[in-house]
């Protein structure tokens, strides 16, 4: 289940990309997390008003951590009640088994071309940790018993990535994250695409993150290293503050300006789905 910001005049410089226009595919997905054991703030407001270079050191430490993202297709028919009893499994699932450091789900609300319903994105200190996951008792009895009667199609990728090392920002917690929005961007980059083209996209990406701290709480991106699902090559995953963070950011100029580039830079098919909730 794939970032906007206010718009700048200034104009914004990207790193170039190559000529060639290999084959690629790339799904955008986002949700709101404000749901199960978070509160909503109600009085939340998107305040900032300029683009702002990154205050970010470039001796900042970081932290390696290991990523996972699940989509999945539910069936038709799928009642509140067993929506609730399947999401509710997957989320306390982090209360049963090791490893897992920090969990965000939710319902994917629009119509898209893949028919992913559902997003789930976790969180791992290493991919030793998602390794054993995969391979718990209990998280295969979740999928048989409270997942896959309700769905009839998933998709995991799982990616290695760094973020800041301190306790809150490696584990999600803290005011910032208890509310906004998940924004999942995967990719399917032909094999002829992989290098300088792929580096560049996904540097596009991360620059123009850094430029809206106001509006991105983390952002994290990587390339996928499970080998079960070839479909997508890479990832990005980015929190929002605030459904309305999240808004701005698609609307602004800077975005458009990076989608575009991987559109006529590398990107030949591009299938997009902007999921909320």
């Amino acid at each position: 289940m794939l970032l906007e910001a206010l718009t700048s005049t200034a104009a914004p410089s990207f790193p170039s990309f190559r000529r060639q226009c290999p084959t690629t595919l790339s799904c955008h997905v986002s949700f709101d997390v404000s749901g199960l054991n978070t509160r909503r703030n109600p009085t939340m407001k998107v305040t900032a008003c300029s683009k702002v270079e990154s205050s970010s050191s470039p001796l900042e430490k970081k932290r390696k951590v290991v990523e996972h993202v699940c989509l999945l297709k539910a069936k038709q028919v799928l009642s509140d009640k067993d929506e609730k009893d399947m999401l509710d499994y997957l989320y306390t699932s982090q209360y049963q088994m090791r490893g897992i450091v920090a969990v965000s789900l939710g319902r994917i609300s629009n119509d898209n071309v893949e028919n992913y319903t559902h997003a789930v994105f976790m969180r791992f200190q290493t991919k030793a940790d998602v390794t054993k996951f995969y391979e718990n008792p209990f998280y295969s009895k979740v999928l048989k018993e409270h997942v896959m009667p309700y769905c009839h199609d998933l998709v995991n990728v799982d990616y290695e990535s760094e973020v800041e090392d301190d306790m809150l920002p490696i584990f999600r917690k803290g005011e910032e994250f208890n509310y906004g929005v998940e924004f999942v961007h995967l990719f399917a980059f032909d094999d002829s695409a992989l290098g300088a083209p792929v580096e560049d996209a996904l540097a596009s990406l991360e620059k123009l993150r850094k430029e809206f701290p106001s509006l991105v709480v983390q952002s994290t991106q990587g390339s996928n290293f499970n080998l079960s699902s070839k479909e997508y090559t890479h990832a990005v995953v980015t929190r929002f503050r605030s459904s309305e963070a999240f808004e701005i950011f698609l609307g602004s100029t800077e975005y458009r300006d990076v989608r575009r580039l991987l559109i006529h830079g590398c990107i030949f098919n591009l299938s997009s789905v902007d999921l909320f909730k």
